[in-house]
């Protein structure tokens, strides 16, 4: 190597480094297959997340669940594994037709366990508010109103909650995501925001990212070659955008990788570790 591509390299490293501001790299779960059932399945899964050099998790509620009773167990793998519990995660299949989000006495359950966990939050995705991507600001307002109740609830638990979007909420200008803005209350509610997803619908998430990264507490990050997703930089997804912002904005928030698949294949090791190296590179963390 040349003292000038010495030099080059360096300077491309610590662009990249400065981009990340202070951001943290966190994980989630589901890129493998866990049995909810089996605790050590998830603890597992939870050392290779520290091994690929993350500093917290993500997982689905359902993986947890069995520890709500007797957390003391969990907290002390959790503490030894060196990882942060960063969200403890609801996803539906169906949510409640009034709000839009988990039944009210699934967050309660749900909120009361991630505490006793010691989750930093507790994170809510939900159903979309319109239909054939068009936006509805009567259950846009319904879900902000629940999500606030939930905030409330979370607050005096001692967790934050949190809520995050699929593409859905980015569809028809990222009406739904601006009106979650407003109308929920920031003092109760932060935002888990999955850029990958976002970026797919064709909404604008540097923008929002912009506009509201004081409470954005997350970011998931994923990739997509038209339908198909594939390993965070190996689609055509343009993150350097985002990673400029990251930096501009100073901020301090988890940036998640998520790698998923809606074939419900469990890639797993073979796509996490691909994704880790995107995300040191794209990000700097």
């Amino acid at each position: 190597m040349t003292r000038r591509t010495a030099i080059a390299a360096l300077t491309a490293a610590g662009s990249t480094l400065q981009a990340a501001g202070g951001a943290k790299p966190g994980c989630q779960t589901n890129a493998w297959k866990i049995n909810p059932a089996n605790f050590d399945e998830l603890l597992a899964v939870l050392a290779k997340v520290r091994n690929f050099g993350y500093q917290g998790f993500e997982t689905s509620f359902r993986n947890v669940q069995s520890q709500f009773a007797d957390p003391a167990g969990a907290k002390q793998q959790f503490a030894k594994l060196g990882l942060k519990f960063l969200n403890i995660h609801v996803f539906l299949n169906e949510y409640d037709p009034a709000t839009r989000i988990a039944p009210p006495d699934l967050i309660e359950r749900v909120a009361r366990g991630g505490a006793a966990l010691q989750a930093e939050r507790l994170v809510l995705s939900g159903g979309p508010c319109g239909e054939n991507g068009k936006f509805n600001a009567r259950a846009a307002a319904a879900k902000s109103a629940a999500l606030n109740k939930a905030g409330e609830l979370c607050r005096g638990l001692g967790i934050r909650a949190a809520y995050h979007n699929h593409g859905p909420e980015f569809a028809d200008g990222g009406r739904e995501m601006l009106a979650l803005a407003r109308d929920t209350d920031p003092k109760l509610v932060d935002f888990v925001i999955d850029a990958g997803h976002g970026m797919k619908a064709g909404g604008d998430v540097l923008g929002f990212f912009r506009a509201n990264h004081k409470r954005i507490a997350g970011m998931h990050v994923r990739d997509f070659r038209g339908e198909e997703q594939l390993p965070l930089g190996q689609g055509s997804l343009d993150y350097q955008p985002l990673a400029k912002a990251i930096g501009a904005a100073k901020w301090q928030g988890w940036l998640i990788n998520e790698e998923e698949r809606l074939n419900d294949v469990k890639p797993g090791d073979s796509a996490i570790g691909p994704a880790r190296e995107s995300m040191k590179r794209i990000f700097g963390v």
